[in-house]
């Protein structure tokens, strides 16, 4: 049963930014009220634009470090394969 969750957010000035969730909806409504991370809170509003789900908490959490890690045009192709 997938339960855990990578995403990525387009903010409103075109930067990336790529967390963790259990749950994705709940999570984009908090960015876009401040409640989200630091990051976002001055770019707002925010778009899910990629989710990749996992069974196991740990292989999310790993998967959300490779993403971070990627230069932008990799996640920019993510997104377009998604």
């Amino acid at each position: 049963m997938i339960k855990h969750f990578v995403y990525i957010l387009e903010c409103s000035d075109a930067t990336l930014y790529t967390g963790y969730t259990t749950e994705p909806e709940r999570r984009v409504k908090e960015h876009n009220e401040g409640r989200g991370a630091k990051y976002t809170r001055g770019r707002r509003p925010v778009k899910l634009v990629y989710l990749e789900g996992f069974s196991d908490k740990s292989e999310a959490v790993k998967r959300e470090k490779e993403i971070k890690k990627l230069p932008r045009e990799k996640k920019l192709s993510l997104i377009r394969k998604n």
